[in-house]
C-alpha cells in the first residue's frame, strides 16, 4: 500500500490533483495542467521515488494514470 501512496504522492504534487481524482479518466487528453513539462517531472518524479529508469517507449506511453500503473509493473513495482 505504501507504493500506491508514493505514486498518488507524486499525481497529487505534480498535478495539484486530490486522490479521489486519481483513477482510468486522468489522463493527459483529460487534464489540462498535464503538459510536456508537468509529463517530466511525472516522470523524474516517478523515477527517483522507486529508483527506476523509464524506456524511452514507456515515457512516451505513460499517458494516463491507469497506464502508468501498469507501465510501473514491467519494473517490478507492483500495487
Amino acid at each position: 500500500m505504501k507504493k500506491l501512496d508514493d505514486y498518488n504522492a507524486i499525481f497529487e504534487k505534480v498535478f495539484s490533483a486530490k486522490t479521489e481524482d486519481l483513477n482510468g479518466d486522468f489522463s493527459i487528453l483529460n487534464v489540462d495542467k498535464w503538459d510536456s513539462v508537468a509529463h517530466m517531472q511525472l516522470i523524474a518524479e516517478i523515477e527517483d521515488t522507486f529508483d527506476i529508469m523509464f524506456d524511452t517507449d514507456d515515457i512516451i506511453g505513460f499517458s494516463s494514470y491507469d497506464k502508468g500503473l501498469e507501465i510501473l509493473k514491467k519494473y517490478d513495482i507492483c500495487f
